[in-house]
């Protein structure tokens, strides 16, 4: 327990010093700030006759309320329920419990330090990787405060946008566990989930998402001035509808290089490692393409148009992604596989997401048709490639599958190919296509998730492992985690 605290000081400190990396400057509301505080008027006598009249202060939609407050829970229920059970049905049984446990914790864990300072860090205006501490805590946001959708003058409630990305933050954390499941500490675990949720997601977050508003570009003059105050990539252009780069390669990165560090599992190649319950794994697959609906056409921000453009992308590239890779798989194997069919529909779930509001609907066809034998490709060729004993394949198909939709979005967003384009919010139009600029934006995404996630996560990883350690002993990995680790058996036969 001592060495516990260490490392969690050592956390403290760092956090502490977070704000030096960035300028100190104005807060700013969540992905982009509406002008909402009406000038204040004097109480003295002839000054409010003297006074302009005060702008109406925005109000929220109640229907773009309802939906992203409606997306933010089914958010959640991908999480758990819907990836605790698809990964618990992938590990022996055995480790069932361990599993659960994993993402259950992980996302009450993230949860908590998003209230905190997350949110604060990754949605307040700062410098390009970090936002500042004016909003720890919440502080400040009431329940009249509010956040803007991609609509001039259109806002939501900033705390149904504060549970919205918070909910992402925790699914992002819980989709590490799947790469070292079966041989980890659990302490190391929530350790390692600490360091890499404060230096790893809440930038990325930030440098992608984070930006001034619709509302501040009223000329080209104001529109640059609000870019310049933007996350880094966000001003590199890329485009990231919901997550590809920022949840999906941003986890599959750190599960990789955990993998790596942490060794592959006792018997590994040689003894059966078989999946225990495929009812469990499809059952989570299941909950988490329902849950993915609110995932990206909950990014939307709005009850809109482009909300249901999402959610239709995120339907069909998720049917044709499960059935491309069972047939690619059934032409290999002779027979398609209930494990492969769930596997195809993750990946077409992670391979539109970053391209969901942007591309039409014959592009997600084609993001999910290609994904499904890419990301099969993925967990077995590549898997063979790299070496690692990623358990249960998170770099394979999320890391495989963010890195593909992300470079394609820039491909079927063009106009010409049915895509939505790029907004230009100066002239309130869509802006000229460039798909070749639109790529070199999206590979500066992709580029700058695979350094930053890998830099940090290899440290964190060895920090922790020289405090703490992060494998647990070998007669405990072979009895099981669920016993030795947790005191529990998922099954009493």
């Amino acid at each position: 327990m001592k060495r516990l605290f260490a490392v969690l000081a050592l956390l403290g400190a760092v956090t502490v010093a977070t704000p030096a990396w960035a300028e100190d400057k104005p807060t700013a509301a969540p992905v982009a700030t509406a002008a909402t505080a009406a000038t204040e008027v004097s109480a003295a006598a002839g000054a409010e006759a003297a006074a302009p009249a005060a702008a109406p202060a925005a109000v929220a939609n109640k229907g773009d309320n309802a939906w992203v407050m409606t997306s933010a829970a089914l958010v959640i229920l991908m999480s758990i329920p819907g990836l605790a059970l698809f990964y618990g049905g992938l590990v022996r049984s055995k480790n069932m419990l361990s599993v659960l446990m994993q993402v259950f914790v992980t996302f009450s864990l993230i949860s908590v330090l998003w209230v905190v300072y997350g949110y604060s860090l990754a949605f307040t205006e700062g410098g390009g990787f970090f936002g500042v501490f004016d909003k720890l805590f919440l502080k400040g946001i009431t329940v009249d405060s509010v956040a803007a959708t991609f609509s001039k003058g259109v806002v939501i409630s900033e705390l149904a946008y504060v549970i919205f990305q918070g909910a992402f933050a925790a699914i992002t954390c819980g989709l590490i566990v799947g790469a070292f499941a079966e041989r980890a500490k659990f302490a190391a675990i929530l350790v390692f989930m600490v360091l890499w949720f404060s230096l790893s997601y809440v930038p990325m977050a930030h440098m992608v998402w984070y930006w001034a508003g619709p509302d501040a570009y009223v000329d080209a003059a104001a529109g640059e001035a609000a870019t310049k105050t933007a996350g880094f990539l966000f001003q590199k252009g890329a485009l990231d509808f919901a997550g590809g780069t920022v949840v999906h390669i941003n986890a599959a990165i750190a599960g990789l290089i955990g993998a790596i560090v942490i060794g592959k599992r006792i018997g590994y190649g040689r003894e059966s490692m078989a999946p225990h319950s495929l009812t469990f794994t499809m059952i989570g697959a299941s909950l988490l393409w329902f849950g993915w609906f609110g995932f990206n056409a909950g990014s939307a921000l709005e009850a809109s148009g482009g909300a249901a453009l999402a959610m239709v992308n995120t339907w069909v590239a998720t049917a044709c992604a499960a059935m491309s890779w069972m047939l690619a798989e059934w032409m290999l194997k002779g027979k398609p596989s209930m494990l492969g069919a769930a596997s195809g529909a993750v990946a077409g779930l992670v391979a539109i997401t970053p391209a969901a509001g942007f591309v039409g609907v014959m592009g997600a066809m084609c993001i999910g048709l290609l994904a499904g034998v890419i990301c099969l490709w993925g967990v077995n060729g590549l898997k063979r490639m790299l070496g690692a004993d990623d358990s249960l394949d998170v770099f394979g198909v999320h890391g495989v599958g963010g890195i593909l939709g992300a470079i394609l979005t820039g491909v079927f967003a063009d106009p010409s190919l049915g895509g939505t384009g790029v907004y230009d919010y100066v002239a309130n139009k869509v802006g000229d296509y460039d798909m070749t600029a639109q790529l070199i934006s999206q590979l500066w995404g992709v580029g700058t998730v695979i350094v930053w996630s890998g830099v940090v996560s290899l440290v964190a990883y060895k920090l922790v492992d020289m405090v703490i350690g992060l494998r647990v002993p070998e007669e405990e990995e072979r009895e099981g985690l669920d016993i030795t680790a947790h005191g529990e058996t998922a099954y009493h036969y």
